[in-house]
């Protein structure tokens, strides 16, 4: 059945929201094919905000569907859901009470620094500057280039200094901006390292024999404009020649199946894979460190949130990676160590299978450059709280992923 979309029952000006008071979170279970083409309809008529799937197009029969809906329309798409039955129910009720519930004391901080806080990009620089500081042993920092805002890059490398080019980890945390929980575990790691070097064996065996490459944030313009402006922000904030849309999603912007699926051509879409591959300069800094060290690189390593989900090549396409039975059996043990903690559950499989096409990922991207364990964690939550997860829950998290980063570390380790 097609439903009409009379725009002049809803006169909204789509403009860039920066507050989302009487928004929801909705979760969508499609049961037929009509029902499929309905929520893809809705979708892109009122440019919805797909949490999981990414984009409208990636929506299947019996997969949940998270979408975030404005206030304007919330009549409207109770209207459809009610007309059509597509089962669904609410995660979250008022967005702005949720973002504003997110940090603890009902108000982001951007002084204090705490490993159980969200941090903003200043206060992360600052505590980079303390780390390194204070670990000159065991922690150096490079700038591996500029954002389009013009934010330097860094890269912190911890390993223990030695005459020679190790074997390395390279762990990217925030491609995109609104996953704060991604940033948190990279700072959590890196604390991790300093401060048990020497007296825990694994870490110590870890960065005695290999160095780890942490890119705290990756997208740090759209980070920035997460804390600023827009706390659902998720692309960069790069101009898009021709047109008054921002940005890029740096995660379709891989030359790895580039724009083939998953992944939009439109510069409005939050899935705008770029005019070009690596056409955001964030991803090209990456990507050419990548290049320049892929002869020591042996893992990569991409934190997400969310879905509590352990991914591996190919997401853009089906067709089994060459290595997929022991990115399967790798995946499985950490998580495994991961839910050993607190009952956590992950799934774990391949990116195209376990949950859609997307072409254009830094992870498929580094496998087909010839780093063999590459994996894309998506962390907590499955959706009580999406991409808000509470601070409460920021040390749980990084402690039971910390389990499964040392487990693959380990593996790697042991393959060298």
């Amino acid at each position: 059945m097609k439903i009409l979309l009379l725009l002049g029952l809803v006169a909204v000006t789509l403009a860039e929201v920066t507050r989302f008071d009487g928004g929801k979170v909705y979760r969508l279970k499609p049961k037929t094919e009509e029902h499929v083409e309905i929520i893809k309809e809705i979708g892109d008529e009122f440019q919805l905000d797909f949490w999981i799937p990414s984009k409208a197009d990636q929506v299947t029969i019996s997969s949940n569907v998270d979408v975030r809906v404005d206030a304007a329309y919330i009549d409207y798409i109770n209207a459809v859901l009610q007309q059509t039955e597509i089962e669904h129910e609410i995660l979250i009720d008022d967005l702005q009470a949720a973002i504003d519930a997110q940090v603890d004391n009902g108000r982001i901080s951007t002084k204090a620094y705490s490993y159980e806080k969200y941090n903003s990009w200043d206060t992360i620089q600052s505590w980079m500057d303390q780390t390194v500081s204070a670990n000159s042993n065991l922690v150096s920092r490079m700038i591996i280039g500029t954002t389009y805002e013009g934010q330097p890059m860094h890269v912190l490398k911890l390993g223990k200094q030695s005459g020679s080019s190790k074997p390395a980890i390279f762990m990217d945390c925030g491609i995109h901006a609104r996953e704060w929980i991604s940033p948190a575990f990279c700072q959590w790691f890196v604390k991790e390292a300093v401060s048990t070097y020497g007296t825990n064996s694994q870490m110590t065996r870890l960065l005695d024999q290999m160095d780890v490459y942490v890119l705290p944030v990756f997208n740090i313009d759209g980070y920035r404009f997460t804390w600023s402006n827009n706390r659902m922000w998720r692309k960069t904030r790069s101009k898009n020649p021709g047109s008054t849309c921002i940005g890029t999603d740096p995660n379709r912007n891989f030359n790895a199946g580039w724009c083939t699926v998953g992944a939009s051509k439109n510069p409005c879409s939050d899935t705008y894979c770029g005019c070009k591959p690596e056409s955001a300069v964030e991803v090209k800094a990456v990507a050419d460190f990548l290049r320049k060290n892929k002869s020591i690189i042996k893992s990569y390593l991409t934190i997400h949130s969310y879905s509590q989900l352990l991914l591996f090549p190919y997401s853009y396409t089906t067709a089994p990676a060459p290595d997929h039975v022991e990115l399967m059996r790798v995946a499985e043990g950490a998580a495994a160590a991961l839910k050993s903690l607190y009952g956590t559950q992950y799934t774990c499989g391949p990116g195209a299978e376990t949950i859609y096409l997307a072409a254009g990922g830094s992870d498929d991207w580094a496998y087909d450059l010839g780093v063999k364990y590459a994996y894309t964690f998506e962390l907590r939550d499955t959706g009580r709280y999406g991409f808000l997860l509470p601070e409460s829950q920021i040390k749980p998290t990084c402690q039971e992923t910390m389990l499964a980063v040392m487990y693959i570390a380990d593996h790697v380790l042991n393959s060298l």
